[in-house]
């Protein structure tokens, strides 16, 4: 595998580590790849932990910025390697990860092997398993084993916000609504309580259910509660006595866990309601100082982010933070995933504008 070239530009970056497929659970090379590109330049400290690559600076700065993205996709359908498209006159650059989130990753690893004298000490974390179970992700483990290295007065999470400011993020709870039968033999039905029948009511209140938008700190958060997944039966001539319904909650940053949970079983009262996860949301964290002068230096006007991040990390270590990257979170995981080029260059200008501001 040759070198990643970080003196090429963001966009060719960005074609370089798409083309070294990442996958969760196989991100070793790309790792590799990243660890050696950011090595052996005298402003930054690098420090490896599994698959999760930290590169700072130590100049002494009076305060200090981390600056984050995932390295990790979800898993590849014959969308690599990439490749240059136009849309409308629009230059794109297409393939798995361009959105989700390489093209942001890029950006950060050209500024840091760049920016030897920024003005704030920055610490960049590129790390794995973003895109699977929450305890493999790479940023959690980091945070066992090196709880250190996320001091800061500010974070950055490189995730697609078509190149904007989105502050905080949704949380999201998981549930399970089961109902419970009698079996019997579907020839004499009567005999026997059918459990998928019993579940109509739930999805009925889930139909029933208005999306609440509730304003947190000056951004409107949109939340959302939709049935995922429905399982029930036993074979064709039985009736079934149990069915099971996934319920997902995504939950205004205002609520803590408790609160969330609380809402679900009163939409739910009267069903056996098991909830088998939660992550909270992140507060805008736009009141903190570096958060002002980063918004007005790339000139954004904020927006929520509705999807949970891993600025909910940050949040939860007292940390503001906020997502700030190239493409359009619509298409991430899309098998038309693309990501403009003019995203990519106007990202790289605005963080490189803000870090090196006297």
């Amino acid at each position: 595998m040759p070198p990643l070239d970080l003196s090429a530009s963001s966009v060719e970056i960005t074609r370089a580590i798409c083309d070294i497929p990442s996958v969760s659970d196989d991100e070793t090379p790309l790792a590799d790849a990243i660890e050696a590109a950011v090595s052996g330049h005298a402003h930054l400290e690098v420090i490896r932990d599994g698959d999760t690559i930290v590169a700072r600076t130590n100049l002494g700065r009076a305060r200090r910025v981390v600056i984050a993205g995932h390295i990790d996709t979800v898993p590849i359908n014959d969308n690599l390697p990439t490749r240059d498209i136009v849309i409308d006159g629009e230059d794109f650059l297409w393939g798995r990860g361009t959105v989700d989130m390489k093209a942001g990753v890029a950006v950060q690893l050209k500024l840091a092997v760049e920016l030897s004298e920024p003005s704030v000490d920055i610490t960049w974390m590129w790390y794995d398993h973003e895109e699977v179970d929450s305890d493999l992700n790479g940023l959690g483990r980091l945070a066992r084993h090196r709880p250190d290295l996320f001091a800061g007065d500010f974070a950055i999470l490189g995730e697609p916000s078509n190149g904007e400011v989105e502050g905080g993020c949704n949380g999201t709870l998981r549930a399970l609504i089961r109902t419970a039968g009698v079996r019997a033999h579907s020839a004499r039905s009567w005999i026997g309580e059918n459990a998928i029948h019993k579940a109509a009511p739930v999805l009925a209140r889930l139909a029933e259910y208005r999306a609440r938008e509730i304003e947190v700190e000056g951004l409107v958060y949109r939340e959302g509660m939709n049935a995922v997944r429905i399982t029930g039966g036993v074979a064709g001539n039985v009736i079934p006595d149990e069915c099971e319904i996934e319920v997902n909650y995504r939950f205004a940053p205002s609520r803590d866990a408790a609160a969330a949970e609380r809402v679900v079983r009163d939409v739910f009262t009267g069903f056996d309601i098991d909830i088998v996860d939660v992550a909270v949301g992140a507060r805008p964290g736009l009141d903190a100082a570096l958060a002002q002068e980063f918004v007005a230096a790339v000139g954004a006007t904020p927006k929520p982010k509705y999807g949970w991040t891993d600025v909910a990390r940050f949040s939860a270590l007292g940390i503001p933070a906020v997502n700030y990257g190239p493409g359009d979170p619509h298409l991430a995981h899309h098998d038309e995933e693309r990501v403009p080029v003019a995203q990519i260059d106007a990202v790289e200008r605005g963080l490189r504008s803000w870090l090196t501001r006297s």
